[in-house]
């Protein structure tokens, strides 16, 4: 028996090194690397390469001899899947998706599975029994003959029946619980996670075959296993939403074929995910009374619209150091405003405890929903309602001004859709579009101190 070959690996972003390190060089993270055997020296009889189809003639050819064909998609059945992933599947292509546990992640892809018909899916679990499985598909209602299960965990025993089955879409569920027999670390560790998605990857691009690896995250919200599984792939969803609220949130943050700015919205029912298809309706709360403190915002994900509302409170600071305390918005923004406020318009919020909330528990990172912020926050601190049927669109730069932002139209029509009579918007946007177009009237301000003077 030959020598067993081990190696160490760094758990937060899967370095290797022969010796172990306190320090990581590639992430800077102390105490992370951890021993995992390579190989134990045992012959082995089987490997991927058994169960590789037939091989594509390779050789190398200029640029410009390529066929730039248009890429082919599987459009699915569930728009907002296929707006997230650019306009449906791509053959061949790689996708990850990440989530916390018991946020539906397994019934998503199970339902997608179900709903695409037209191919020979297969739905490889390691975490379920054929029995579970069936239990949630009966939950769903979705009848689909070309839907098949297989509950393994083994990468010799997973390829060997994707050879008898030759699937047109795996879908796995998870890529934490495999284990290939090249490896003799345990399911989950880094070297198995790597080695696992190297053989669908290599499987996905020489069979043109797509493959959905459903992926766990870490308690700091990370993609657990190395960082290089995200490298690999060509897409990364990240499925989001508080467990205690029915919608959740499919977000792209790496998409090769297509926008990584795109937004999917579902609502978790008794059967299944029910795909939301007017986001701002939920998104806007539902009250008869006019409150101070609430602003709506025209804002953009990707190429959709939403309006959502920005709710803020300003109150007596009761301590010597006030909070500042966000939900789906960023703390740093929010203390760039609150400056421009004190400085521009003399408002004093140096002793004021200020809470900002995006409601329906989004996350926004659009900088075109300052206005609407500033707006809650002065409604807060003069405790004076906003107008009823009014919403913002613009970007507060340091000096005071309102920023143009993009695609204005797209914004005004939202808001003129959903029954609004009036949107404020930058000056500076006036030459993108013509308010004689629209039925809401659409008002160009260029200051903060203007918006203050025509609300308050």
């Amino acid at each position: 028996m030959s020598k067993i070959k081990t190696a160490f690996f760094c758990s937060n972003c899967g370095y290797e090194s022969a010796k172990w390190l306190g320090k990581c060089p590639g992430c800077s993270e102390w105490n992370t690397f951890t021993e995992e055997i390579l190989d134990k020296g045992n012959s082995k009889e089987e490997n991927w390469e058994t169960y590789t189809p037939e091989k594509r003639n390779t050789k190398t050819v200029a640029l410009n001899d390529v066929e730039s064909n248009k890429e082919k998609r599987i459009v699915t059945k569930d728009p907002e899947l296929n707006r997230v992933l650019g306009g449906g599947i791509v053959p061949g292509s790689l996708i990850l998706v990440a989530g916390e546990p018991g946020i539906g992640k397994s019934t998503l892809f199970l339902q997608n599975g179900l709903l695409i018909d037209q191919l020979r899916v297969l739905y490889i679990s390691g975490e379920e029994s054929e029995q579970q499985i069936k239990m949630r598909a009966d939950r769903l209602k979705i009848s689909n003959d070309n839907f098949y299960l297989l509950t393994e965990t083994g990468m010799q025993t997973i390829f060997a029946e994707i050879k008898k089955l030759k699937p047109q879409l795996v879908i796995v569920d998870s890529i934490q619980t495999l284990q290939s027999n090249l490896i003799d670390s345990s399911a989950g560790s880094v070297s198995q996670i790597r080695e696992c998605a190297a053989e669908f990857q290599k499987f996905a691009k020489e069979t043109n075959t797509p493959v959905f690896l459903i992926g766990h995250i870490t308690k700091d919200g990370a993609i657990a296993g190395p960082k290089i599984l995200e490298h690999m792939v060509d897409t990364v969803l990240q499925f989001e939403g508080d467990r205690h609220y029915a919608y959740r949130i499919l977000r792209t943050l790496k998409n090769r074929f297509g926008s990584t700015a795109e937004l999917g919205i579902y609502e978790m029912t008794g059967e299944g995910m029910r795909i939301v298809t007017n986001p701002s309706e939920i998104l806007i709360a539902q009250r008869e009374d006019q409150l101070s403190g609430s602003a709506i915002a025209a804002t953009l994900e990707g190429m959709r619209p939403l309006l959502i509302e920005v709710q803020a409170l300003v109150t007596q600071s009761v301590y010597g150091t006030p909070q500042r305390t966000v939900s789906g918005f960023d703390l740093r923004r929010l203390q760039l405003l609150l400056a421009v406020l004190e400085k521009r318009g003399g408002f004093q919020f140096g002793m004021k405890d200020v809470f900002v909330n995006i409601a329906g528990g989004i996350k926004v990172e659009d900088p075109s929903i300052d206005l609407a912020v500033i707006c809650a926050l002065l409604s807060s601190y003069e405790d004076v309602p906003l107008p009823a049927h009014i919403c913002f669109a613009g970007e507060v730069g340091l000096n005071g001004e309102i920023r143009a932002v993009n695609r204005i139209e797209q914004r005004i029509a939202e808001a003129e859709k959903l029954g609004f009579e009036k949107i404020i918007v930058s000056k500076y946007n006036k030459k993108s579009f013509d308010p004689k177009a629209y039925k809401i009237n659409v008002t160009a301000l260029s200051r903060v101190d203007e918006v203050y003077q025509q609300l308050f």
